[in-house]
């Protein structure tokens, strides 16, 4: 089996930051989470963390990552890294 490789488009560094993401989260989510087929032949990837702690002046239990990404030779790019918290 070829170990597909993991890059990140600019884009997605850029909402990852804003977002409260990160690297190791994303790659998780790829990794272990729920993988899903997303709208024009791209992959999405779901998961929660455990998060306890505070957002945007609020507390939040769970941080859950939606990971999209478009395959490439060997290689997978993420493309967006959404970010829900409840």
């Amino acid at each position: 089996m070829i170990e597909m490789q993991i890059n990140f488009h600019s884009h997605a560094l850029q909402r990852m930051k804003e977002r409260g993401a990160k690297e190791e989260e994303v790659i998780a989510a790829i990794e272990s989470g729920e993988g899903f087929e997303a709208k024009f032949g791209r992959h999405g990837f779901r998961r929660n963390f455990v998060f306890e702690g505070e957002w945007n002046g609020k507390y939040y239990g769970t941080k859950q990552l939606e990971v999209y990404t478009v395959e490439e030779v060997n290689s997978l790019l993420v493309i967006t890294v959404l970010v829900k918290y409840f």
